[in-house]
């Protein structure tokens, strides 16, 4: 018995289900790169949101930690190497568990929301 990788063979026996056929696969993969694209761009807006609300006060709208708030409390910038050279696991910590004067936010933030903020974070490093 021989098995087979590839897909299974469509019988198209007219070329209106020809057509049906072609416009099914055709919506299946629009629909999944909606549904994939989309999920990131949800992450994003759920991270700038919740970066706006928890985060700019100190760290400012740019990261650069220019804010009033931020020059007192010392809050280094995002494109800080000291920062840049962390990783996300070592920035969600710091986040869940607070570092220096900056809060924890466990409890406070799903792990969710700290991870859609850190990588909002990374796009602001980039800029």
């Amino acid at each position: 018995m021989r098995t087979s990788l590839h897909a299974p063979k469509i019988v198209a026996d007219s070329p209106r289900r020809a057509r049906y056929y072609a416009r099914k696969v055709v919506m299946t993969v629009a629909l999944s790169m909606l549904f994939l694209s989309g999920s990131t761009l949800f992450a994003q807006a759920s991270g700038a949101s919740t970066y706006t609300a928890k985060c700019q006060m100190c760290h400012g709208a740019d990261g650069m930690g220019s804010t009033p708030a931020g020059k007192s409390m010392k809050a280094i910038p995002f494109n800080d190497p000291q920062i840049l050279n962390k990783s996300d696991a070592e920035l969600i910590a710091a986040t869940k568990n607070g570092k220096g004067k900056m809060p924890a936010y466990a409890g406070k933030l799903s792990d969710g929301d700290i991870k859609s903020v850190i990588a909002y974070i990374h796009t602001l490093q980039k800029k």
